[in-house]
């Protein structure tokens, strides 16, 4: 969790909602990300997103099994359900987000009984320091309009 909360201050550092992400397997990194939506204008430039994509891609599978997504903010359900799709085992987080979050707080995608995968959901990783990156940023970014606050 700590390379990904390094990952979250530099996307603070670069005007990005401060959030990263890592996958892992055992004790090897396969990648971490940082949000990069303004940099890319890209919607999907979710850190949880672009942290299964380089596993994959490193990998040279789409099959994550026995991985384990760790990111600094509960995720959303674009990445919950991404996480799910890529057979990740075990999700673990920082900080709840009480405005999307989709693994514990409004939604359970990655656990849901109906779907064919169910992923081992923790929070709380390290969730202070997660969260004192997100007041600070947006405490900075007061005034702000909404749409660039908004992750």
């Amino acid at each position: 969790m700590r390379l990904a909360l390094d990952a979250a201050e530099e996307a603070a550092a670069a005007g990005e909602v401060p959030v990263g992400a890592v996958v892992a397997r055992g004790s090897e990194v396969l990648a971490v990300a940082a949000n990069r939506r303004e940099a890319d204008a890209d919607p999907t430039a979710h850190a949880e997103l672009l942290a299964l994509r380089e596993a994959g891609a490193r990998l040279g599978t789409w099959r994550l099994d026995g991985c384990t997504l760790f990111a600094t903010l509960e995720p959303c359900p674009m990445c919950a359900g991404a996480a799910v799709l890529a057979r990740v085992e075990r999700i673990l987080y920082g900080c709840p987000d009480p405005r999307a979050g989709a693994v514990d707080t409004l939604f359970r995608i990655a656990s849901d009984p109906r779907l064919n995968h169910r992923a081992e959901i923790r929070g709380g990783v390290l969730g202070q320091e997660a969260a004192r990156l997100l007041e600070v940023f947006f405490r900075s970014r007061r005034g702000v309009g909404e749409r660039e606050r908004d992750r």
